[in-house]
């Protein structure tokens, strides 16, 4: 089995089970769970094959991953409570392992069809982090991955690492691979977050609700 291959597998696993707990961590029926599931493991991949030239409708040929991802989707929706609150102890970690494997494989697309430096990236953060940030839009939620973590910037210097010719062979990128997870998951267990600034004016004391005002100035007078 060709080391692209492998990738596509792991990641389609992990972004297909993780889309399913997001799906029912908001209650949405076996429909919406297969559907987040279904999104968060392709949805990346098809916006990526959009912007590089990659025919969409290859995806229908691609039977036996959208096989395995319906499967994973079926098999998160029949867990017992008890393995999935497991799970989402270990979400992250999977979350590492789908981001990984699908940034390498987009990089290793774009770099088979003799795609510039600037495509490499843009397939590996896409294939990366597609799938999560429409997950996040169709759940309702703010996509975290733009917002409070390093996320995004694994998948850059994935591909990177891949664009750049530092790891060809089979072993190197498995140790890429490896080596993504971890910095990830160090990223995670650090909080390592990017530089941001907020346009937001703090709320002066003559703003806020009297009883807050009143709280805020940390003393009561009294007659």
């Amino acid at each position: 089995m060709h080391i692209f291959d492998i990738f596509s597998i792991i990641g389609t696993i992990a972004f297909a089970m993780s889309g399913a707990f997001v799906a029912m961590e908001e209650e949405y029926d076996i429909l919406g769970v297969m559907v987040l599931g279904l999104v968060t493991a392709f949805g990346g991949g098809i916006v990526r094959n959009v912007l590089i030239g990659i025919p969409v409708t290859t995806l229908w040929g691609q039977h036996d991953l959208i096989l395995l991802a319906v499967l994973s989707v079926l098999v998160a929706f029949i867990l017992p409570l008890p393995w999935i609150r497991h799970w989402k102890r270990a979400e992250v970690f999977f979350d590492a392992i789908g981001l990984s494997a699908f940034a390498i494989q987009g990089a290793l697309y774009a770099t088979e069809m003799k795609h510039p430096m600037s495509a490499v990236l843009v397939a590996a953060v896409l294939t990366g982090i597609g799938g999560g940030i429409i997950r996040d839009l169709l759940a309702g939620r703010k996509p975290l991955v733009l917002r409070d973590e390093i996320y995004a910037v694994w998948a850059m210097l994935a591909g990177l690492a891949v664009g750049f010719g530092f790891f060809k062979s089979t072993m190197e990128l498995i140790l890429l691979f490896a080596i993504v997870v971890f910095f990830r998951m160090l990223s995670v267990h650090y909080k390592w977050k990017l530089p941001r600034r907020s346009l937001k004016r703090p709320e002066t004391p003559a703003e806020l609700p009297k009883s807050e005002h009143v709280a805020a100035s940390g003393s009561v007078h009294r007659n």
